[in-house]
């Protein structure tokens, strides 16, 4: 029995910036994010062209985010912090995450992930993977996320952190994969970055492990 499911090449989009007409564009609030007005249109699937709409877009800094592991130890840093999205959160607006920071300055992304790395959690950073470069709400928000795993040696990682002039206080917290998976399960762990770093982490991490393992026997038997 043949397949009804119609066979159509998603690698390429059918359409793209130049089938959208800005019609008018305004800046409704700029302050540490921008609000912006914007009246467009857009050409339809069909063909022709949709009636003018409006549509307000928060515009912020791209972000990176950094799933912090440590493959000797198989456990992970995460921390924790006052978000002032989650205000009415009928839990508590102080949430675990992993580390992260917005785009601002003439710096690579890799540049950004480490700086956040020891800014947030005092950690120095290893090997970097690229994990995802994602939307988390394209609906109402211009901003991109990029997604790391860091190699880290969690020993004597924990304390307060964060920059004064930020106003961060942040906690820090090394807890084991199998926590950190339960409390992704339970969800204690409600964010996007959450989510697809530790479903990620959980297809990659026995290789992850075989290949820190490999490295430091190799280095042990250079040593002698």
């Amino acid at each position: 029995m043949a397949s009804s499911v119609e066979k159509v090449s998603l690698n390429t989009p059918l359409l793209s910036l130049d089938d959208v007409e800005l019609l008018k564009r305004e800046t409704l609030y700029e302050g540490f994010f921008r609000l912006e007005k914007m009246e467009l249109r857009h050409r339809l699937f069909e063909g022709g062209w949709s009636k003018p709409m409006h549509r307000e877009v928060h515009s912020r800094h791209d972000a990176v985010g950094v799933l912090l592991y440590d493959p000797a130890r198989d456990a992970l840093v995460l921390v924790e912090q006052f978000r002032a999205g989650a205000v009415n959160d009928p839990v508590s607006p102080w949430k675990l995450e992993f580390v992260a920071g917005l785009i601002d300055k003439d710096e690579s992304l890799e540049d950004v992930a480490r700086r956040e790395s020891l800014e947030e959690a005092g950690c120095k950073v290893g090997p970097l993977t690229l994990i995802h470069t994602y939307y988390p709400s394209p609906g109402a928000c211009n901003e991109r996320v990029t997604l790391f795993c860091g190699l880290v040696d969690t020993q004597g990682v924990s304390g307060i952190h964060g920059l004064d002039e930020e106003h961060e206080d942040i906690r820090v917290h090394v807890v084991s994969f199998p926590t950190a998976w339960e409390l992704l399960a339970q969800g204690r762990l409600d964010n996007a970055m959450c989510l697809i770093g530790l479903h990620w982490l959980n297809g990659q991490r026995a290789s992850l492990r075989a290949s820190s393992q490999r490295a430091l026997t190799s280095s042990e038997n250079h040593e002698e």
